[in-house]
């Protein structure tokens, strides 16, 4: 069916890393790039297959300086299967969609099978013609397991054709050009062999985190019986060569099975010989494909989201590749969200932030998963507690860049690729991270009713946060409130006064408004806490009563900027210089690279009110508008909707969208804020990786956060979904481009309660179960509905 199929017509070298991308399949596990089993990587191609956590850490020289970097490593290639047809005089070149004469080329993915399908026609030198179907799927069921079946037909000839099936280990992290510098030589101790009469297994090492890595493949011809088969095998490549006869009568079927396992999994002794059980037990091609398909299934009924038209397909798109990011099989692993999923090597697999916008989704879905992610940062609060230490701070800092143990791997110099030079990259003073951490952790245990893990991994977590944010802040007399300085905020292009001496800014907006959120969020969890476990969590934290009343002291005196009547993205902002916004797109056309363009010129967009991506109004993205007014009432301060309005106003103007969750943000905001304006960003959103609008960084890898923002912008953004006050909160609006659609969440032990959206209407569902009624909310107005009940609303004028 179409709108369950996501297809590209025609063979364009331009276009194949972008593709690659898209038609990546995974399982929460590891993931493969959709890249033609045929090619190497090369200018146009890159075969890429991750796991999950598996990183490792090297060393290059840049210039002078010895530079360390952890990535996510590109695994051992798995999809090697080239072939040609046989002719008289033994002049046989592989198969190359680059050099043959190509008659028809499509390929894409069928999103609700999960499987990425092929489709060839090309003409030999000699005029015969050969057609070509493959299936591919990352099994979904048995997260060890992946396969690729090739169906060779020819048209009105008669010969053979020769087959290599292999694995190869002779890879590099060489995905990003602008990495290429650096060393990306991952793996050592390469070793193959094969196992008669179908099998060749790969092993090798990481050569810094000694992670073991196992695959095995298994080789099998359905048709005709190979005239030939023979074994190639060297220390870093095992392949099976087949020649087999072929007729139109007799076409031929090609099965390749593989397993994987690495040291990380539990439950086995040795990756190799792990992945060669695994594969003893596997079944054929057809009986994966069926399991596979079973298991995909599953996961669409348990993440029901029905939007019709191209913009539906989009969102089933994103879906599809959040889900083989984060499956049910990722609630089993030490893992956190890789901010560019299992894609590509940009950003070097590394977790940033990116679980703001993507466990607020799985919240209502998977939360077990969402758990597990949880659970990455709460392994890793003793390194943030040692982070904090050295920077001579109390509590807990989070990284800006988390890999394998928490440390912070955010880089100290970036390259521009417009001037060239490696600059200082001082990212790693977002300390609002740690905000994002503590929402987490009280969303998901608001969506869930985890109360056990609110109060017990989740209570350190924030409490160890707030730690951190009272640490930091330092009362100011010339204000009689507190500040925090030296930080930057999301907008990543401002990281110092202009001229100063040092990084860093002073009161950041979002980063003292969150920051007084989670101190309000810990007092809260604390006077929840039974007794004994108070007492417990005092003293594994060192906290006394003392401390309390300093949080509850700060979380109402920190300090907000305000400049001509709208908040201050940080203090100073309005004092900086106006960008010739014109100017500067009539000169560069696309700007979203601000900070490259100015660079390259001399400049620096210090300088000026231009902001990289929503900084100040990410905060109406995470609160709604009342909690938000309640926030700022905290503080002291009156944020009433005409000063909202004109700070949404302000920054909207002033804003480049280099980040593609900007656009995210905006249109969430938008749509509550100025409908008819909200589309364009919503849109810009949908289509900022399946159109590469940032210009070639699709490629590099997905950005799974804006791709889970947008199916939240439906869930929760559109129905106005919020999960607080042990009820559910809805306020929807009327956005006409998104104006019928239909959704399921499980909310606590209620699995599908289904959410249908019409203009004018709304009804909601709560599936027959022995549960208690939900409490809804809706325009000041609280109702229940029972078990096996659907209510139909009629929603106020809007």
């Amino acid at each position: 069916m179409a709108e369950w199929a996501w297809e590209y017509t025609g063979y364009h070298p331009p276009q194949e890393r972008l593709r690659e991308s898209l038609c990546t399949l995974g399982n929460g596990y590891f993931a493969t790039r959709g890249a033609a089993p045929e090619s190497a990587a090369d200018d146009v191609h890159y075969p890429g297959t991750y796991a999950a956590g598996c990183y490792n850490r090297l060393t290059s020289i840049v210039g002078d300086r010895s530079i360390e970097n952890e990535d996510m490593v590109n695994l051992p290639n798995w999809l090697p299967l080239r072939f040609h047809v046989r002719t008289e005089d033994g002049s046989e070149p592989w198969f190359s969609p680059d050099g043959d004469e190509l008659l028809e080329y499509r390929q894409g993915l069928d999103l609700r099978g999960g499987t990425l399908i092929r489709h060839i026609r090309y003409e030999e030198p000699d005029g015969r013609r050969l057609r070509v179907e493959q299936t591919r799927l990352v099994h979904m069921g048995d997260p060890h397991l992946a396969a690729l079946r090739t169906e060779f037909t020819p048209e009105g000839w008669t010969g053979e054709i020769v087959v290599e099936s292999a694995l190869d280990g002779e890879v590099t992290n060489g995905g990003v050009h602008r990495y290429r510098d650096l060393n990306g030589s991952h793996l050592k101790r390469l070793h193959t062999g094969a196992l008669e009469p179908d099998t060749v297994w790969l092993t090798c090492r990481t050569n810094s985190s000694e992670i073991g890595i196992g695959m095995a493949a298994r080789t099998t011809v359905t048709g005709p019986d190979p005239t030939a088969a023979r074994l190639h095998i060297t220390p870093a490549r095992a392949a099976h060569l087949l020649t087999v006869p072929i007729s139109p009568q007799d076409p031929v079927t090609v099965d390749k099975v593989v397993a994987l396992h690495t040291s990380h999994d539990p439950a086995i002794s040795d990756p190799l010989q792990a992945a060669l059980d695994n594969l003893a037990d596997a079944p054929g091609f057809a009986g994966l494909l069926e399991s596979h398909a079973l298991a995909w299934e599953q996961l669409w009924r348990r993440a029901e989201l029905d939007v019709p038209g191209e913009a539906g397909l989009i969102l089933r798109l994103h879906l599809f590749h959040v889900l083989q990011t984060l499956s049910p099989h990722t609630a089993e692993l030490d893992v956190g969200v890789p901010a560019r999923g299992l894609h590509g090597e940009a950003y070097r697999g590394h977790v940033f932030w990116d679980e703001l916008f993507v466990l607020p989704y799985l919240n209502l879905h998977f939360p077990e998963v969402s758990r597990a992610l949880l659970n990455y940062r709460h392994r890793r609060l003793p390194q943030a507690c040692r982070t904090a230490g050295e920077e001579g701070r109390a509590g807990a800092r989070y990284p800006w860049q988390s890999g394998s143990d928490g440390r912070e791997e955010t880089q100290q110099l970036h390259l521009n690729p417009r001037s060239g030079r490696w600059l200082p990259d001082h990212s790693r003073l977002q300390y609002h991270v740690g905000s994002a951490v503590a929402y987490n952790v009280w969303q998901y245990c608001q969506a869930a009713g985890d109360t056990e893990y609110l109060q017990t991994k989740g209570a350190e977590m924030l409490l160890q946060i707030a730690r951190f944010w009272a640490d930091c802040a330092v009362l100011d007399p010339a204000h009689d409130r507190y500040c925090i300085r030296g930080v930057v905020g999301p907008d990543e292009y401002h990281d110092a006064y202009p001229d100063a001496p040092g990084p860093g800014l002073d009161d950041n907006a979002y980063t003292n408004v969150t920051a007084a959120w989670v101190l309000a969020r810990a007092l809260d969890v604390i006077r929840d806490l039974p007794e004994p476990r108070r007492q417990e969590l005092f003293g594994h934290v060192g906290l006394t009563d003392g401390d309390l009343e300093h949080w509850e002291d700060i979380s109402r005196r920190l300090r907000v900027p305000f400049h001509r009547g709208v908040i201050s993205q940080f203090d100073g902002f309005g004092d900086l210089a106006e960008l010739d916004w014109g100017g500067y797109r009539e000169r560069y056309g696309d700007i979203r690279r601000l900070d490259r363009i100015l660079e390259a010129e001399g400049d620096t967009v210090n300088r000026y009110q231009a902001s990289k991506q929503a900084d100040v109004l990410m905060l109406g993205y995470l609160f709604s508008p009342s909690e938000l007014a309640g926030l700022f009432h905290r503080l002291g301060y009156r944020l009433d909707a005409e000063t909202w309005h004109r700070t949404v106003d302000y920054y909207l103007h002033r804003t480049c969208h280099g980040s593609t969750l900007s656009g995210l943000v905006h249109g969430w905001l938008l749509s509550r804020e100025r409908r008819a304006e909200a589309w364009s960003f919503v849109r810009e959103a949908l289509e900022g990786d399946v159109a590469d609008l940032q210009g070639g960084t699709t490629g590099e890898g997905i950005h799974l956060g804006a791709m889970a923002g947008t199916l939240d912008l439906v869930q929760r953004g559109l129905t106005g979904l919020e999960t607080r006050q042990d009820a559910l909160l809805l306020d929807p609006v009327p956005l006409p481009e998104l104006s019928h659609y239909g959704l399921s969440v499980r909310y606590r032990n209620h699995w599908g309660v289904t959410l249908r959206l019409s203009p004018g209407e709304l009804r909601i569902g709560v599936p027959p179960s022995a549960e208690p009624p939900i409490t809804v909310v809706l325009a000041d107005t609280t109702f229940l509905v029972a078990p096996g009940e659907t209510r139909r609303l009629t929603l106020p004028h809007g």
